[in-house]
């Protein structure tokens, strides 16, 4: 039976076990020390049974969001994986429901997450999701550490 990942944070510095399956464990901790308005929900709780993981994101930002980088750091047992960047805003013809937010508004979004094309070995896995106010990457909005156990091989 595949499982459901639901988290909601509202104070600093906590982690949460997220799920766990046959194939996958997963839990979080912000990287900074203030609080978080914040709930994600991802189905399943696989990384082998599906291709696509349905995504859904509360969040209340704690700044304007006019430009908005995303980076991506993975390790998997210690070794660096990969990193990945992504502009999502950059204040002039988004396409992304969050461009142009104000602190305080309520983001309330359901996404596909199609990052499933990547083979995960089994493994213990750190992914550090960030979000960046400016392109120079100083001024963090968020940050998400992400801990996965792949439990076994997709084959």
């Amino acid at each position: 039976m595949f499982g459901l990942i639901f988290f909601t944070l509202f104070t600093s510095g906590v982690g949460e076990f997220l799920c766990t399956s046959s194939d996958l464990e997963m839990s979080y901790t912000f990287c900074d020390s203030t609080a978080h308005t914040f709930v994600f929900n991802l189905t399943p709780c696989s990384i082998m049974k599906t291709k696509v993981w349905k995504a859904t994101l509360y969040w209340i930002p704690r700044s304007d969001i006019t430009f908005l980088k995303i980076v991506f750091h993975v390790w998997r047992n210690g070794e660096r994986a990969f990193n990945w960047k992504h502009l999502l805003c950059s204040g002039a013809d988004d396409e992304y429901s969050l461009c142009e937010m104000l602190k305080g508004e309520t983001l309330v979004e359901e996404f596909d997450i199609k990052g499933l094309r990547i083979q995960f070995l089994k493994g213990n896995y750190n992914i550090i999701i960030q979000g960046f106010s400016d392109d120079s990457e100083n001024n963090m909005v968020i940050c998400l550490n992400f801990t996965m156990i792949v439990k076994q091989d997709v084959y």
